[in-house]
């Protein structure tokens, strides 16, 4: 179960624990603790994200994201269209950045982010892969941890059923999910409902945030899991759920 830091145990699962306390083993003991912390009875569930390669690679802090823009949202939303082709111009730091933040960026002193999410439990991870590498967006820090090195959008685009756009796009952002976050609070059954609507959010944002910054982009579903697991290179309870090439229109 993915990790949840909770600021307080529910008075169920305290009572419970006290009732086994006399008769439970020490590690069935340790199990219904870790068990019980996974829920709280009031605020939101803050996710414990783990990031393995931020300890042994590089993390680059991103620019600032802009606030404000040159277009109204109802001309951003009347111009955005699917963009499938892209020149070779690469995307600079900063607008890497922006559309990182527009995707899941933090907006608020709690943790708010530009994207709602169900219960305040954030289960969308977000990966930038460049011709330099895959990246690992951290909302929090709002900074990139290097998970990869090398060009990897050949091994993207073959594991997207040979999508030229990702073969050919200066950035894909591929949004995954750690469903077990959302399962803590609203069980198996409604939690992959709550974790798609999520993704749609965050894709939106994006594909406006692409708009204002004079870019293409288009959202691809169709992709073999594990092959982008295995390009992505992290924990493999990720599960990916869309890839948005961005770039220069051509």
């Amino acid at each position: 179960m993915e990790r949840i830091r909770s600021r307080r145990v529910a008075p169920v699962a305290a009572l419970g624990l006290l009732s086994c306390w006399a008769s439970a083993r020490p590690r069935r003991i340790a199990a219904l603790f870790a068990t019980s912390f996974c829920f709280t009875t009031h605020g939101a569930a803050e996710p414990f994200t783990p990031t393995p390669a931020e300890t042994i690679m590089k993390v680059t802090s991103l620019p600032s994201p802009r606030r404000d823009g040159p277009l109204s949202l109802e001309k951003t939303l009347q111009q955005r269209r699917s963009v499938r082709a892209f020149t070779d111009q690469p995307l600079t730091q900063t607008e890497i950045a922006q559309l990182l933040w527009a995707a899941q960026g933090v907006t608020g002193a709690e943790g708010e982010r530009t994207a709602p999410s169900a219960g305040a439990l954030y289960p969308l991870e977000v990966y930038a892969i460049t011709s330099s590498g895959v990246f690992h967006y951290d909302p929090g820090r709002h900074a990139l941890a290097r998970v990869r090195d090398g060009d990897r959008r050949a091994e993207l685009s073959a594991a997207a059923w040979d999508e030229e756009s990702v073969r050919q796009a200066p950035l894909t952002v591929v949004i995954t999910a750690v469903f077990a976050r959302t399962e803590t609070k609203y069980g198996r059954t409604r939690s992959p409902r709550y974790v798609h609507l999520e993704a749609g959010h965050a894709a939106q944002n994006l594909l406006l945030q692409a708009v204002v910054l004079g870019l293409g982009a288009v959202p691809v579903g169709a992709f073999g899991d594990e092959q982008v697991q295995a390009v992505l290179g992290d924990p493999d309870d990720r599960q990916p759920l869309y890839l948005i090439p961005v770039g220069h229109p051509r």
